[in-house]
């Protein structure tokens, strides 16, 4: 079961912008504090997708030919090194 089956739909009102002051600006931070930890990550989730162009219901996949994982022992730090 996908976390987004259980949270309601989110959608951006692209109509509005408001330009606030920092009081109006430090209220709409204590709204999203009052609101639980899922709803503001499927808020931030949703406006990832809109920034990077691709389908909620459809993230891309990671690009695993572009990263390398390896433990910490493998790795060498400079002060290990020997000139």
């Amino acid at each position: 079961m996908s976390i987004f089956s259980i949270m309601k739909p989110y959608r951006l009102d692209r109509t509005t912008f408001i330009a606030q002051t920092m009081k109006e600006a430090a209220n709409k931070y204590d709204y999203w504090k009052q609101q639980s930890y899922t709803e503001r990550l499927r808020a931030s989730f949703y406006l990832n997708s809109v920034a990077y162009n691709f389908d909620v219901n459809n993230p891309p996949c990671l690009d695993r030919t572009a990263f390398k994982a390896s433990r910490m022992d493998d790795r060498v730090s400079i002060t290990d090194k020997k000139d």
